[in-house]
């Protein structure tokens, strides 16, 4: 069975990270702190050196450079023929298909955030039978939770998965407080942030066989 670990919001970080060795490295976004193409080129570098076979990743919503400039961003990710970088698009790796999508409910105004329609549109064109389903931002009521007892995640993406995709691993990060892992149905629900509430690297990488 491939060993999948998976990490999301690094923000910059990256290095302070222990990776063990594994099939799939999978990063949920947020890289980095402003998404520059210095930052990016940093991450880049980083995440193609760790020892997996393959690395996958979305983008969050501090990632700005592949909302802005996705001519730059697919540049630099061409350079690195084992990084497969995932915008509302399907890769199929030793047998599993993994989905990928940025985007989360409006916060502000940072990348990849919409609105509910477009959220809804996003979420329906996740094809079924996926294994892996990728986004930066959680379901509503699953690893969601801020420190001020906010529920921060998205109403129709949980609807999406738990009525219709139904995959066996859903990853996410975006919300550090809700770092850790819960079985809701026959889905695993992961949010993997790397850092805390506090932007510190204290959470370690989670590594499942599937």
């Amino acid at each position: 069975m491939p060993k999948l670990t998976f990490i999301s919001d690094t923000h910059n970080l990256h290095s302070k990270i222990k990776i063990e060795p594994c099939d799939i490295l999978i990063h949920t976004g947020d890289a980095t702190g402003r998404g520059t193409m210095p930052e990016i080129s940093s991450f880049l570098y980083w995440f193609s050196n760790q020892p997996a076979q393959h690395k996958v990743f979305v983008s969050g919503n501090h990632d700005w450079i592949y909302q802005k400039d996705p001519q730059m961003a697919s540049m630099l990710i061409s350079q690195y023929s084992d990084i497969t970088y995932l915008q509302d698009s399907m890769v199929e790796l030793m047998g599993l298909k993994i989905y990928g999508s940025p985007w989360t409910p409006r916060f502000y105004d940072w990348a990849f955030m919409g609105d509910p329609p477009l959220l809804e549109t996003k979420w329906s064109q996740i094809p079924d039978g996926i294994d892996i389903l990728l986004t930066h931002g959680p379901a509503y009521g699953i690893l969601d939770d801020t420190d001020d007892n906010d529920k921060a995640g998205c109403k129709t993406l949980r609807h999406h998965i738990l009525t219709r995709i139904k995959p066996k691993v859903f990853c996410s990060g975006h919300i550090h407080e809700g770092y850790g892992q819960l079985k809701v149905d026959d889905t695993l629900f992961i949010n993997a942030s790397s850092c805390n509430s506090s932007y510190r690297p204290v959470n370690p990488p989670i590594t499942i066989e599937v």
